[in-house]
């Protein structure tokens, strides 16, 4: 029996798509840019914040307006990422089944670590009692490397072998093997089952309850 799951946020737990295509076209817009759609949105997303805008505007870093489009995602972000994010169908009796078996739980994205620490508040406080996000100042570097997961599993006392990493991206896939854990895939996210075979997922699932047969 495993010990602990670290959960992706952004796909997995979380669908969040819709607050973040509205808060990329405001920092787009308001600066005199073309809106990206949602499906564009989708695709940018998994590496970051700074990757995000990167992705979304025209030129990316070597934009002259690269900063100050992106300092307009993330002001707007920080106030409007809970206008319509919820968690997908089946995730909070997921959730409250891990707890009720005693598994410990934590969160870990590249998303800015106070939405993360906001959204884990507003949701599964709880249940999950560790959130970490991306956080340069902090030293610990964001998904793909294994900080994030690794910090995580300190945190709760569990060792690799005795955790489940559960996301719904390449990137998640990756993170998982640079820390050592068992990753499985889930369908209902930002990618397809065909993306995610394309890219070395071998545990994919498209209902949360599926879970429990990796535990």
């Amino acid at each position: 029996m495993k010990k602990a799951v670290i959960f992706d946020l952004d796909g997995t737990l979380l669908n969040t798509l819709d607050d973040l295509a509205a808060s990329v076209n405001f920092a787009l817009e308001s600066n005199g840019y073309n809106p990206r759609t949602i499906d564009e949105v989708r695709q940018f997303v998994g590496n970051g914040i700074r990757l995000l805008m990167t992705r979304a505007l025209p030129g990316g870093e070597d934009n002259a307006d690269f900063s100050k489009v992106f300092d307009a995602f993330k002001s707007h972000y920080i106030v409007h990422c809970n206008d319509v994010t919820a968690p997908y169908p089946g995730i909070m009796d997921m959730l409250n089944e891990l707890s009720r078996r005693n598994i410990k739980m934590a969160i870990v994205s590249n998303k800015a670590d106070a939405a993360v620490k906001e959204l884990n508040e507003i949701y599964f406080r709880d249940v999950i009692d560790v959130a970490i996000g991306e956080n340069e100042a902090a030293g610990i570097r964001k998904k793909p490397a294994p900080d994030m997961p690794i910090e995580a599993l300190n945190q709760l006392g569990a060792a690799p072998d005795e955790a489940v990493y559960v996301g719904d991206s390449d990137v998640d896939i990756e993170t998982a093997a640079n820390a050592g854990m068992c990753c499985v895939s889930c369908s209902w996210g930002f990618r397809s089952v065909d993306f995610l075979e394309e890219h070395g997922a071998v545990n994919i699932i498209s209902n949360p309850n599926c879970l429990f047969d990796y535990l």
